[in-house]
Formats: structure tokens, sequence, C-alpha cells
């Protein structure tokens, strides 16, 4: 008897939830500004802009705020050897540990700092053309890749420049890394490329 009760009650909670809802009128809004933004959406129409739309373009020679520098040079091969040719490293150059204590060092003037490059190397880099830079990373080793060039190899004549271009928009099988690192990480693992080099041509 309890058990049947139990039912009825159930049953009767359940018709009179069903019969009050209406399907021809919306639901109560409970808390509005979760469903009604405020701002503008950004496809939204609007007569606060001269086309109608909310979505406009920013405003010609603007940059993105942060880290962001425009890239001047085209990913072209014209663009390539002139970054090859032209570009250099705007980082000084790091201080001798045994010079550190002697000399006065500038904290505004942006230094290379292998404790920087070196870990960046290692994280995008190693992979593939190894941690000595001799193309002997563990994707080529394990046969996934193939062809990746040791960083002396006369070849490639590599430079500062043509370092830099590729980590901003790939060449041949790399892909960019501009998304992955910015501008001062970028030149960090250009110095760190050319300290690789150095240790191999000795």
């Amino acid at each position: 008897m309890k058990t049947s009760l139990k039912y009825i009650v159930v049953l009767v909670m359940l018709k009179s939830f069903v019969s009050c809802q209406k399907n021809s009128r919306p639901n109560y809004q409970y808390m509005p500004n979760m469903y009604e933004p405020v701002g503008y959406e950004t496809y939204q129409e609007s007569d606060a802009f001269a086309n109608g739309v909310e979505a406009q373009l920013p405003a010609e020679g603007t940059i993105p705020r942060g880290d962001f520098m425009p890239y001047e040079i085209g990913n072209t091969n014209e663009g390539y050897e002139l970054a090859k040719d032209t570009l250099t490293n705007p980082l000084a150059d790091p201080i001798p540990l045994k010079m550190a204590d002697s000399i006065k060092v500038d904290p505004n003037v942006p230094r290379v700092d292998y404790a920087v490059g070196g870990p960046l190397y290692a994280i995008y880099c190693a992979i593939c053309h190894g941690t000595k830079g001799d193309g002997q990373g563990k994707l080529v080793q394990r046969e996934k890749i193939l062809g990746v060039p040791s960083y002396d190899d006369p070849g490639r004549a590599i430079t500062t420049g043509s370092i830099y271009h590729v980590i901003y928009y790939g060449r041949n099988t790399m892909g960019s890394y501009a998304n992955q690192l910015n501008e001062n990480e970028r030149w960090q693992v250009v110095a760190y490329v050319e300290k690789l080099k150095a240790d191999l041509e000795k």
C-alpha cells in the first residue's frame, strides 16, 4: 500500500509538471544577463557603424598588442635570400662568465642567453635537428623523416638571417614556428643554432 501510494504521488507530480508546460510561449529567463549580452556580438547588426555590422577591420597600420612585431620580409625565395644576406641578430652578445662580475651590464639591453635559447631549441628543434645540430634527431633516427642536414653542412651555408627566416616561415618540410616563439625567443634560438654550428665546425 505504501509503495503504491509513493507511485501515485510521483505520477501526480509528473503530470502537474507536464500540464504546466506550454510550448507556444518561451520559458522564463531567471538570469537574463547570461542569455542577452550587454556588449556587441561579433557579427551583430548595428547602426553605430557605417556598414551596419559590428565587426570592423583594424585601422590601417595598426599592429596587435603584446610582443608582436611585423616581419617585413616576404615568404619568397627572394625574401629568403634577402634575409640571408641582410638580417642580423638584434640581441647583444652574451657576457663571458669570467667577465660577468667585472663589467657593468645595462639591464635594458636584451642579450643572447643560451640558458633561454637552449631549452627552446630542445623543445622545438632537437626532435628533427638533433641536440647537437647534426641532423640526427629522434625522428631521423627512427626514420620518420629523412634528409635533415647538419648545421655545418657546407652546402647549406646558413646565416643568422636565413635561420630566423626559416623559423618564421618554415622551409621545405619544416613548418613555421612564428606562433610558438615570440620575436625575442626566435632570436635566442637563432643564437643557439649558431653556437651549435660553431661547435660542429671546431
